[in-house]
């Protein structure tokens, strides 16, 4: 995530925060996240993270044949 914009459209995570003309947004809307939100945004993507390695510690289960 982009610290500064708060966007996650580009940076892979949904969710557009910046709305800024280069995702074709408003051109005006809010540019700051408070940190309460930031925190809530940044324990979402520890949740992500998780369940990502999760997912891959479950495919690399089953290429090697071990359902």
């Amino acid at each position: 995530m982009d610290e500064e914009c708060g966007c996650e459209e580009h940076h892979g995570h949904g969710g557009c925060g910046c709305h800024g003309e280069h995702h074709g947004h408003r051109r005006f809307g809010r540019h700051f996240m408070t940190k309460a939100e930031k925190i809530q945004k940044l324990e979402g993507y520890v949740e992500d993270l998780k369940n990502e390695l999760a997912a891959v510690q479950e495919h690399i289960k089953e290429l090697k044949g071990g359902k």
